[in-house]
């Protein structure tokens, strides 16, 4: 009879711990490899689901997440967009303030953000200034602009094109190979 060979991480562990005449019976190096199998796939499933607790890195748990925060779940959106929106309906509690918006509008793509009020003219403006062109998902941080500030204020949303200077310091294969959504028309 050949000598079972033990392959799991967690039957490589429990028979390390046994008596050392153990080692060598074939029963109990069997025993250890199929019980060594069934850890490693709790321990693995264990991780998995902790996993889920994790907005940065959850799957499967967003829908949990968004159950839980009153979102409606949307499975066509790709996971950092539904991410987004749940950091977004997390931060978005609490009175209005700047620092709150930018902390919400933050928790969306799309470079560096910057938010301004005009209070005479009740007014709010968002400029995404980092990146060229607006977020993939505008709808949402609309969205989550509109829960959170008051009814009687407006909001602008400014963003960033590419300029006259920069087409020009470009060459014909980065222009050919550059949406025109990122240009400025205007």
């Amino acid at each position: 009879m050949s000598e079972i060979q033990i392959r799991s991480p967690s039957g490589v562990q429990m028979i390390g711990v046994l008596p050392e005449m153990y080692a060598g019976i074939h029963e109990a190096r069997a025993l250890m490899q199929s019980e060594g199998v069934e850890f490693d796939e709790v321990k693995d499933c264990s991780i998995a689901v902790f996993d889920q607790a994790k907005i940065d890195i959850s799957t499967w748990g967003l829908s949990l997440w968004e159950e839980a925060l009153g979102i409606k779940t949307d499975i066509s959106k790709s996971y950092p967009i539904r991410r987004a929106v749940i950091k977004s309906k997390i931060r978005g509690n609490g009175t209005t303030t700047m620092a709150l918006l930018q902390k919400v509008v933050s928790s969306y793509e799309n470079g560096v953000i910057e938010v301004t009020a005009q209070p005479a003219l009740y007014q709010i403006t968002i400029s995404f200034s980092g990146a060229i062109g607006a977020p993939p998902n505008i709808a949402d941080v609309q969205a989550a602009v509109e829960a959170i500030v008051p009814a009687h204020l407006s909001v602008f949303y400014k963003f960033r094109y590419l300029s006259i200077t920069e087409v020009e310091a470009m060459t014909i294969d980065e222009i050919d190979h550059t949406t025109l959504d990122n240009f400025s028309w205007g």
